[in-house]
């Protein structure tokens, strides 16, 4: 029986590489993107593989649609005809607490770094100023939106050579960006324990360098972050319209890159849009790399709730998950970032208790009205959607409402019955005849056509989450 280093000639990776690209021409680049390249391949303590995907609604697609054929696959390439085992990234870790596992590869991964030592997380690694515990790489959720950022966040945190600098990441409140930078000091403090990491907000920076100004040790304050290995600043568009605070920002930014240091940023919007920063500090911004951190989609957003809920579970002696359509609920309706998903789900687990798991929908939406407000989200009326959609595709509203049946129209209009179904209390009969008149089953195949769309066309994906966002903005 092999042990866990005693993986065949034929490296699991190599086989693996074979499969996904297999499985990326078969079920086309939406599908993959969502479901397969977020998914690491691992082994268990027998030398197996095991395709750890990052959420149970991931793992649960997987296994409905691309198993068998990875399996199959995978039979193909590896002489030792070795299974694959599917788990989702929760029922991985709960595993390897009892039986450590080794990491092999990362289906997209762009790291190729030795693999950090294994070092007490608490006791081993020195405590950095302003960080924050729970947020690591392991309590991170990647999906489409938020995966190449998560990918460059790792490599950083390897400190593996041929690394771009400085590393800008932007986005909306609440999707990420703090996250990210807390689990790249862990990750980085825990592999170099002897390297200078240092995290701050940008009104952190701004706040020392001001007092280190009125106490005359400005040179005290320039050799503590000039000398970092690792220096990561948040929310770096707080410094606008600061003068002094770019100007200490810019001088410390150029010696670090002279000297090869590692530097990240984040902020709400890319380099080029901090108007209120001078022009050379935002040239040195974006001279490294610019990763973006987009609204999150349903598949990201369930992710989001279901590691959170594990956590909760732990915390709470809660055995048993909300129902389907109660997490379906949280994941379409509940409006705003992650952070505030995040609150909709602690607020729900907190006023059930011990019901979480047998909760209906109705009860769920009773126990979020009063303290999240879902129900005062801005009214949307189908009106609205046609207007929007229409605009979106370059269409006329009354085009949307003929009978007209070219696939560039019916398309849209498709996409326009779904948001009405998802956004409006209207009912399949009622949209019908705010559509021209149309019979309650064409509304229907519609909504069905596009939830099919969703799973196998990137673009009306893409589509889909732009008018969702308007819809919520």
């Amino acid at each position: 029986m092999p042990g866990v280093n005693n993986w065949s000639p034929i490296q699991p990776e190599m086989v693996w590489t074979k499969v996904a690209s297999a499985l990326r021409h078969e079920l086309g680049e939406g599908p993959y993107n969502s479901y397969v390249a977020p998914s690491a391949l691992r082994q268990n303590p027998l030398g197996d593989p095991v395709l750890v995907t990052p959420t149970l609604y991931a793992r649960d697609w997987f296994a409905r649609n691309a198993l068998r054929r990875a399996n199959e696959l995978w039979a193909q390439h590896d002489p030792d005809h070795r299974s694959l085992e599917l788990k989702s990234r929760a029922e991985f870790d709960d595993q390897s607490k009892s039986a450590p596992m080794t990491p092999v590869t990362r289906t997209d991964s762009a790291e190729n770094a030795p693999a950090a030592p294994v070092v007490s997380f608490q006791d081993a690694v020195a405590r950095v100023a302003g960080l924050q515990e729970r947020l690591t790489f392991e309590t991170f959720v990647p999906g489409r939106g938020n995966e190449f950022a998560y990918t460059m966040s790792r490599q950083v945190a390897t400190w593996a050579d041929g690394h771009f600098n400085p590393v800008f990441f932007h986005g909306p409140y609440g999707y990420g960006k703090t996250h990210l930078l807390n689990a790249i000091a862990w990750e980085a403090k825990a592999r170099r324990q002897d390297a200078k990491v240092v995290y701050l907000t940008a009104e952190k920076f701004t706040s020392t360098f001001v007092k280190s100004l009125q106490d005359r040790s400005t040179a005290a304050f320039k050799d503590e972050l000039r000398s970092a290995d690792l220096l990561l600043i948040d929310d770096v568009h707080f410094i606008g319209g600061k003068t002094s605070s770019q100007e200490e920002l810019f001088h410390t930014l150029t010696a670090l890159l002279e000297n090869n240091k590692r530097v990240v940023f984040t902020a709400d919007r890319p380099p080029s849009h901090l108007n209120e920063i001078e022009a050379r500090l935002r040239s040195h911004l974006s001279s490294g790399l610019v990763c973006a951190l987009d609204v999150a989609d349903q598949s990201l957003r369930m992710g989001i709730i279901e590691r959170k809920l594990d956590q909760l579970a732990k915390r709470l002696g809660v055995a048993q998950k909300p129902q389907h359509d109660v997490l379906q609920f949280l994941a379409d309706r509940v409006p705003g970032s992650i952070r505030e998903l995040e609150g909709a789900v602690n607020t729900l687990a907190a006023s059930a208790g011990a019901r979480l798991g047998s909760l209906t929908l109705d009860e769920a939406m009773a126990l979020l009205q009063p303290n999240l407000k879902v129900s005062a989200e801005r009214r949307v009326t189908v009106d609205e959607i046609q207007k929007l959609t229409a605009d979106h595709f370059a269409l006329k509203q009354a085009d949307l409402l003929s009978e007209r049946r070219t696939r560039s129209v019916a398309r849209p209009r498709q996409v326009a019955m779904w948001l009405c179904k998802q956004h409006t209390t209207r009912s399949y009969p009622d949209i019908g005849r705010r559509f021209g008149g149309r019979d309650h089953t064409t509304v229907l195949h519609a909504v069905k056509k596009v939830e099919e769309l969703l799973q196998s066309d990137e673009q009306i994906a893409k589509d889909v989450e732009a008018l969702t966002r308007k819809l919520r903005g």
